[in-house]
């Protein structure tokens, strides 16, 4: 008897990968059986799929999805950075109760610009243009450099 295993992917985006787990018994084994007073069926094929759980994290979707792919993941993780200050600037404005207007004026820029910084898909955030927001927000702006977990 033999057994195998092989990953199957239901679909891309649902995040759903099932283990097929494949029970196989060949010909010798059943004459040995045989041999041995165990009658056994013709060929048999059992196939058990043991599913994982769903899961609604995109995160985890596309980290599925993407697996070792150093390119994509380098560029997901770009795209991802850009979002992320984004969304900063978005949060600090409205928890300072501040429109895209009001922002735009305490920092001598048009409500458009700050449409643009609050976008995901910007790629043109500047050091200065941060620090003016800060410095407008009452807040301190602070970078970091960490260590790549994949460097290591």
């Amino acid at each position: 008897m033999a057994v195998t295993s092989t990953r199957r992917e239901s679909s891309p985006g649902a995040g759903l990968a099932g283990l097929v787990i494949s029970i196989v018994v060949y010909p010798w084994e059943q004459n040995r059986a045989a041999d041995q007073g165990v009658p056994l069926p013709a060929p048999t094929r059992k196939v058990i799929v043991a599913k994982t759980r769903r899961t609604r994290d995109a995160v985890k979707i596309i980290d599925r999805m993407v697996g070792d792919d150093g390119e994509l993941r380098a560029l997901i993780d770009e795209e991802r950075a850009g979002a992320e200050v984004a969304q900063l600037i978005h949060d600090a404005r409205t928890r300072a109760g501040l429109t895209q207007r009001e922002l735009a004026e305490l920092i001598g820029t048009s409500q458009p610009t700050i449409a643009r910084l609050e976008d995901a898909d910007y790629e043109g955030h500047s050091l200065g243009m941060l620090r003016r927001i800060a410095a407008a927000l009452h807040l301190r702006l602070e970078l970091r450099l960490v260590p790549d977990h994949e460097a290591a």
